[in-house]
């Protein structure tokens, strides 16, 4: 019995893990659209005409939204002048828009790097707004550098200088949301619960409330994680929102021995998409927990042929 309680919650684990990645690419693109063309406005505000043609170069091609051009003008300013600020802090930003906009994810990491170190220099040679601005991007992208990784050792960074930016007021609308995610990659769930609530005053999404609700399913707060996913069904129109929420939904009913009703969130999630595969593990464990070894065995077979991969029917059809 406690090995098939730890695989129970090893499987909960994975399979978490993944939603949670899967919809940190969807979140990343979502926040960063609202800051593309303002990001520099207060460094420039800030800056000293250092080099009067430059700055007026990059604040011409910024506004073009041509990050490449910036990146590699500011790149070439550095390699005359290595600690040039506005050249620094420039260079980071455009590295930042470049590694987003990159599919290809070793150059992602490559213009991250750049970014990331570019950033910290400036820093050290910018005071006031504009520093806590370069903060704010510095959080950005280590969460994305994070969200790329394989291994996400760096949603500590991501929140130090988000939390950093925050506390020298720097403002802007994503931050609540960035400090939640990267405060449940690191499994601090009462923060990231604190950060979700606080971002739902700001601005209230599907990915949002199913985040809160993970979270508070994380925290053994079944009641309130219900509550948030009801929430989510009666107001989502995103089929894929809606489908993660069944799905957790039904994970909740089996944690609290109600298997009709996780059956029936389950059926409900095939009759959308017979292929979610989720669905037919979660009726196998339903199975399971009445008894039904043969049916149970049966529906982790299926769950195979639609993802090879699925750990929780691998190792369920292992014991």
């Amino acid at each position: 019995m406690a090995r098939k309680q730890k695989s129970t919650a090893q499987q909960n684990v994975f399979r978490r893990k993944n939603r949670f990645l899967r919809r940190v690419v969807v979140c990343i693109i979502v926040l960063i659209s609202s800051a593309l063309v303002t990001i520099p406005v207060l460094y420039l505000k800030n800056m000293k005409k250092e080099a009067p043609v430059s700055m007026t170069r990059l604040s011409s091609l910024w506004q073009e939204r041509n990050y490449q051009e910036v990146y590699d003008l500011t790149k070439k300013l550095l390699t005359e002048e290595p600690f040039h600020a506005m050249a620094l802090a420039f260079n980071g930003y455009s590295g930042f828009y470049l590694a987003v906009a990159e599919t290809d994810t070793l150059l992602a990491h490559s213009y991250l790097d750049s970014a990331v170190n570019a950033l910290r220099l400036a820093a050290l040679k910018t005071r006031g707004n504009a520093r806590s601005q370069i903060h704010y991007m510095l959080g950005k992208a280590y969460f994305y550098k994070n969200s790329l990784s394989d291994y996400h050792y760096y949603s500590d960074l991501a929140v130090k200088y988000l939390a950093l930016a925050k506390a020298e007021q720097y403002e802007a609308d994503d931050i609540p949301e960035l400090l939640g995610l990267s405060y449940a990659t690191l499994g601090m769930t009462e923060k990231s619960i604190a950060a979700f609530t606080e971002a739902l005053l700001v601005r209230e999404s599907d990915i949002l409330l199913l985040s809160i609700a993970e979270q508070y399913y994380k925290n053994s707060q079944l009641s309130a994680a219900k509550a948030y996913l009801h929430r989510i069904s009666t107001s989502t129109s995103n089929d894929i929102v809606r489908l993660k929420s069944k799905a957790l939904l039904g994970q909740i009913y089996i944690d609290e021995e109600n298997y009709d009703e996780a059956e029936a969130e389950y059926r409900s999630i095939l009759e959308i998409n017979p292929n979610y595969a989720d669905a037919v593990y979660g009726i196998g464990v339903i199975y399971e927990k009445r008894g039904e070894l043969v049916k149970a065995r049966s529906e982790w077979r299926k769950v195979l042929k639609l993802d090879v991969n699925h750990q929780g029917a691998r190792l369920r059809l292992t014991k």
